[in-house]
């Protein structure tokens, strides 16, 4: 019931804040392009830019990854509530059993998307399992961030960001990484933190964010 209830709020704060904001799409084609290319691919974004997420790919074939947990329950009843189907797992729970999901969705030309620093951090850090997929399917990972002019930001291990209403809201793609299959896991971690890095950069600008609660 406490489930259910917080699921229906927080459905309902993120579309009220979709419909009172304005929300800018910077470098849209790399998703259409995407897309458009038939293979499936892998978004990938931090853990503390995820809620808003859901609103902006609304009724998108997206595959999301969320935790075996309390706070997993709550955002996969949202993920559900904006037609999103998650895919259940962790590292701590069910690890297995979803990678072998999520590369059997990217084989078929499906997407997915992950945050690399969850379920537990460490804040901002690359985990290798997004790689790993990335290496044995031959999908690339597209890394994206938004930004809001106006959020508060939760002081947990992920710097968790909601956006407030009567807002503006950047929302960045940026430019598809790959992963061959002898590069080094470790170069290529490094590689998309920066890219991540990079994109929540130009999302915070793009939406006029000049710090938050």
């Amino acid at each position: 019931m406490k489930i259910r209830l917080l699921s229906f709020l927080a459905t309902w704060y993120l579309r009220f804040v979709g419909m009172t904001s304005r929300i800018i799409r910077v470098n849209p084609l790399v998703r259409q392009r995407m897309e458009a290319g038939g293979k499936g691919f892998i978004y990938a974004f931090w853990h503390g830019r995820q809620v808003f997420l859901v609103y902006l790919h609304q009724g998108d074939s997206l595959r999301p990854l969320i935790s075996h947990s309390q706070d997993g329950d709550l955002i996969a009843k949202v993920c559900r509530s904006f037609q999103l189907n998650p895919v259940r797992g962790s590292t701590s729970r069910g690890g297995a059993e979803a990678v072998l999901e999520m590369c059997r969705i990217v084989e078929q030309g499906g997407r997915i998307s992950i945050t690399p620093d969850g379920p537990r951090g460490p804040l901002r850090q690359v985990q290798p399992g997004v790689l790993y997929i990335a290496q044995k399917t031959g999908a690339s990972i597209v890394p994206v961030a938004y930004g809001a002019r106006k959020a508060w930001v939760f002081k947990g291990w992920d710097e968790f960001l909601i956006p407030k209403p009567f807002n503006r809201i950047a929302m960045v793609y940026g430019e598809p990484i790959t992963v061959g299959p002898s590069d080094d896991l470790g170069q290529r971690a490094r590689d998309l933190q920066i890219a991540l890095t990079a994109v929540c950069a130009e999302a915070d600008l793009s939406a006029g964010a000049s710090g938050h609660e």
